[in-house]
């Protein structure tokens, strides 16, 4: 029978090695699991054949292996949308009792070609060999983040791999579904802009140099704005059209490029969240990513400075990432949850108030996710009343533009015409 080396956490997580027989890597957990451990690695032992066969062996193994490693991370990003349903049915089938092997090797046939299904192929050859689905997972960044592997891994740890899988999948759903509101009420404004900037651009190459050839003729001196829109229409006309469009694409790439570095990137994030109604949705929207995430990992056992850790990777905002960052240390020199938050200035004092609350109850998990919830629901309502605004704003302001090229252009023709008469 094979002999299985293990790597475990015992019930008071202590670290633990020894060796199990059994005559696969699920029986080597099961027994390892009996013995009241939480097994973190499990691999197979190479079995030795007579004067150093087996260490032949175990080098062909190793190089027979590397291509694979080298391999590994390959699978490339997959969308949010195909990693929820994959965790939402890798949670259907571990709580129905099958091996994770097995249920990797279903949920790799139902994967479409695609980054998504080499991802979870890797994944399912990683755990073959002896690695924890932690592990595995962690070695596919690009898919699974430092969030999702942290979860799996308290799972694994704490034998309820399959509750943790279902409220990971819950907490990407919320996330993506959040998400996916703001970018859809984003969609309309642009659209109508892009349109407006469009239609004002082709007025100015094609109709307004028309009527500058029949006040040329004319050779009189134009009113003033009407000087001013001819101006602007040979200025679009020789290049400024390609300003108009690159703009938008510049101003995009710089705040990319100064978020890059930690002091810009948090006087970048100051400044956004300082922009009417904008800066509200971009700042409740932070919180409530920052709270779900902390209360999903607390939830999972994933002890508090870990997961603040974890929180401040991803939350997306450089001065919550700040703000995370003073509260881990607050709390490893001994203080609460509450104090240095109410410090660093980013949340409101109800925000405060309930953690102070979640701390002194042991309901921390708790409380932060009821903030998320609150936060979401805020933040659907600011996205709403931003929508209905910009609705009449786009409008006011088309009609101005439309309206400054119409009497620019008649404002000559009205000489003219007294002229004639």
């Amino acid at each position: 029978m094979p002999t299985f080396t293990y790597e475990a956490m015992n019930s008071v997580g202590q670290p633990v090695k020894g060796t199990v027989e059994a005559t696969n890597s699920d029986e080597a957990i099961a027994k390892v699991r009996a013995q009241g451990n939480f097994p973190t690695k499990i691999k197979e032992k190479a079995a030795r054949r007579g004067g150093g066969g087996g260490q032949r062996k175990t080098a062909s193994a190793g190089a027979a292996a590397q291509p694979r490693r080298a391999k590994r991370g390959g699978g490339g990003r997959a969308p949010t949308k195909l990693i929820s349903l994959f965790t939402r049915q890798l949670s259907t089938l571990v709580s129905a009792g099958l091996p994770i092997v097995r249920s990797l090797q279903i949920l790799e046939e139902q994967q479409k070609p695609g980054p998504m299904r080499v991802t979870v192929r890797l994944v399912k050859e990683d755990v073959t060999e002896g690695a924890s689905l932690s592990e595995a997972m962690k070695r596919h960044p690009k898919t699974f983040n430092a969030l999702y592997t942290n979860m799996i891994r308290a799972g694994e740890l704490g034998g309820v791999l399959d509750i943790i899988l279902e409220r990971l999948s819950e907490f990407m759903e919320k996330a993506d579904a959040l998400k996916r509101k703001v970018k859809g009420a984003m969609i309309y404004p642009i659209a109508v802009i892009s349109f407006a900037l469009l239609i004002v651009t082709g007025l100015m190459i094609l109709v307004v140099p028309q009527f500058e050839k029949i006040f040329a003729q004319q050779g009189k001196a134009l009113p003033a704005v009407t000087q001013m829109l001819m101006e602007t229409s040979r200025w679009i006309k020789g290049g400024g059209w390609a300003v108009i469009i690159l703009a938008p694409i510049g101003l995009i790439f710089g705040i990319k490029l100064l978020k890059r570095t930690e002091s810009t990137a948090i006087y970048v994030d100051r400044v956004m969240m300082r922009i009417p109604i904008m800066g509200q949705i971009i700042s409740k929207t932070a919180v409530a990513r920052f709270s779900r995430t902390l209360g999903t990992l607390l939830t999972a056992g994933v002890p508090i400075l870990e997961a603040l850790d974890i929180t401040a990777d991803t939350s997306g905002n450089a001065v919550y990432r700040e703000a995370m960052t003073k509260v881990h240390n607050a709390i490893r020199e001994g203080e609460s949850f509450a104090t240095p938050l109410r410090q660093a200035k980013v949340v409101d004092s109800m925000v405060v108030n309930m953690i102070d609350v979640g701390e002194e109850t042991g309901e921390l998990d708790n409380m932060l996710t009821k903030i998320a919830d609150t936060y979401d629901s805020e933040v659907e309502t600011l996205v709403s009343s931003l929508t209905s605004l910009m609705e009449p704003v786009m409008v006011i302001v088309l009609g101005l533009i439309v309206g400054f090229i119409v009497i620019a252009l008649f404002m000559p023709m009205i000489g003219m015409l007294d002229n004639m008469s």
